[in-house]
C-alpha cells in the first residue's frame, strides 16, 4: 500500500512524495519526545520550551538482516525545513562530496583529488593560493583541503572547494539529486555576501609542467530565491561597524540546508548502497574510504596537517556524547560526522559506532542558544545549553542503543581503518 504523506508546517506544504504505509507511521511515532522526557535532568529546560532553542532532531535506528543488509527506522523531533538555523560548517560535507565527484566527472587522465593545483585571484576580494604550509610538499590539492575540513572543520578549505565547484555547481549538483532544500550561496568567515559570492577563482591543475584542466573566472547568473517562511530572527543583531541595530537579522542572504538533507547526505556517503541511485554522489571506492578514513579520524592521529592535542583533542568537533566535556574517545568508539556552530546555533550530523558492543546509529540534531535574542554579538549559551543538550542527547540514544535488542548483530568491518 503506498500513501502520499503531506505534512502542512507553518502554513506551507512539505511533502515527502510517496512513502509506505509503515514509514508514514514513523512520522506519528512519539518514541523521541518519550525518550526526552524520561531524562528531565538533561531536557526539562529544552523541552519547556523548544521552540525558543529551534531544536530539531532526526535519529534512525539501523537494523541489520542475516546478510548484513542495513535495514532503517527514523524517528523525528520537530523536524521542520520551514523553520530557519544557520548551518554554519555542516555545508562543508556536500562541498566535499561534490568537489570529488566534479573530479570524477571530468575524466581527465591524472586528474584526481591529489592533483597538485593553484588559485588565482581575478575579481575583487579573491585570494590567491600557490602554497599550503600544511600539505605534504607544501602543494595544495583537493584531498588536503577535503582532510582539513573533516579533521578541524577548517573554513579557508572548504571557502577554496567553493570556487573549485562555483556557486552553480555546488547548489544545483545537490538539487539534481533531490536535496531541494538548499541554498548554499557564500564563503565562510570571510564577510562573503551580495554580488562576490557569485563569482569563483580561475583554477589551474598540473603535474608538473604539464596543465590537466584549466578552469576560468566562473560567474554565477542563476540566482536562489528565499522560499522559506522565516529568515528575519531576533530582536536586534550587530553590523559590521559594531553597532547594536534594534531589529531582526535578516538570514535570506545566508546558506540554508535542512536537518533532513544534512542527515539524507550523510546517509548516502555512509550506505550509498541502500540510497536510491539518484541521491548517490558519483564516488569511487577509494573516494569513500577516503572520506570515511578522515571523517571518523582524531585530529592527533593526523600527521599532515599535524594538530596540538591541547587545542584539538579527541573529541575536537564531537558533539554528540562527548563535546567539550571529555577529550579522550574510548577507543571502541568511532563518530563519522560533520559539525556546525555559529550565530549560536549548533549542530551535529554523525553516524556513531561502537566497534565493542556491536552499535550503531545515526543521530542528527539542532539547537539554539540565545537567550538575549540579539544575534552578532558572540553572548550565546554555547556552554550552559547547547553542548549539554547535544552530549546528552548523544549519551541517552547510545544508552538506548545498547539496551536494544537485535534481531543480527552488525558485521562493523566496514568502518575500521588504519589511522
Amino acid at each position: 500500500m503506498q500513501l502520499i504523506l503531506v505534512i502542512i508546517i507553518n502554513m506551507g506544504v512539505f511533502s515527502l512524495g510517496k512513502v509506505s504505509s509503515a514509514q508514514a507511521q514513523l512520522f506519528k511515532n512519539k518514541m523521541l519526545p518519550k525518550l526526552l522526557k524520561k531524562h528531565p535532568e538533561y531536557f526539562k529546560t529544552i523541552l519547556t520550551n523548544p521552540a525558543k532553542y529551534r531544536v530539531q532532531i532526526i535519529y534512525t535506528q539501523i537494523n541489520r538482516d542475516a546478510q548484513n543488509w542495513p535495514h532503517f527506522k527514523t524517528y523525528t523531533y520537530r523536524l521542520n525545513p520551514y523553520e530557519y538555523f544557520y548551518p554554519a560548517s555542516t555545508v562543508k560535507l556536500p562541498g566535499a562530496l561534490l568537489a570529488l565527484e566534479k573530479l570524477n566527472n571530468l575524466r581527465i587522465a591524472g586528474l584526481d583529488k591529489n592533483t597538485p593545483l593553484r588559485i588565482d585571484s581575478a575579481y575583487t576580494k579573491q585570494t590567491a593560493v600557490v602554497a599550503d604550509s600544511t600539505a605534504p610538499n607544501k602543494i595544495p590539492t583537493i584531498a588536503h583541503y577535503i582532510k582539513k575540513i573533516l579533521l578541524v572543520s577548517d573554513n579557508d578549505a572548504y571557502n577554496r572547494l567553493y570556487e573549485f565547484l562555483g556557486q552553480e555547481q555546488l547548489n544545483e549538483g545537490l538539487h539534481q539529486k533531490g536535496y531541494n532544500q538548499v541554498r548554499l550561496l557564500h564563503r565562510l568567515s570571510v564577510g562573503d555576501a551580495g554580488e562576490t559570492t557569485r563569482y569563483t577563482n580561475p583554477i589551474t591543475f598540473y603535474q608538473g609542467d604539464n596543465i590537466l584542466y584549466q578552469q576560468p573566472l566562473v560567474f554565477n547568473a542563476r540566482t536562489y530565491p528565499n522560499t522559506l517562511k522565516e529568515t528575519h530572527l531576533g530582536i536586534g543583531y550587530y553590523n559590521a561597524n559594531n553597532q547594536l541595530i534594534k531589529q531582526p537579522m535578516d538570514f535570506s542572504d545566508r546558506n540554508y540546508i535542512s536537518l533532513e538533507t544534512l542527515h539524507q547526505v550523510l546517509k548516502s556517503v555512509i550506505f550509498p548502497e541502500v540510497v536510491p541511485a539518484q541521491q548517490r554522489f558519483h564516488l569511487n571506492p577509494d573516494d569513500y574510504d577516503f572520506v570515511l578514513k578522515y571523517m571518523s579520524m582524531k585530529p592527533g592521529e593526523s600527521d599532515f596537517p599535524r594538530y596540538d592535542t591541547t587545542t584539538y583533542y579527541d573529541t575536537y568537533a564531537k558533539f554528540f556524547m562527548f563535546g567539550n566535556r571529555q577529550k579522550t574517545m574510548p577507543s571502541h568508539i568511532r563518530i563519522f560526522n560533520k559539525i556546525g556552530n555559529a550565530y549560536g546555533f549548533m549542530i551535529d550530523n554523525a553516524y556513531i559506532v561502537d566497534f565493542e558492543n556491536k552499535v550503531e546509529f545515526l543521530l542528527s540534531a539542532i539547537v539554539l542558544g540565545n537567550d538575549d535574542n540579539i544575534y552578532n554579538d558572540d553572548k550565546y549559551e554555547y556552554e550552559t545549553i547547547c553542548y549539554p543538550f547535544l552530549i546528552n542527547l548523544g549519551q541517552v540514544v547510545y544508552q538506548h542503543e545498547l539496551k536494544r535488542t537485535k534481531k543480527h548483530l552488525p558485521d562493523l568491518k566496514r568502518f575500521t581503518f588504519k589511522y
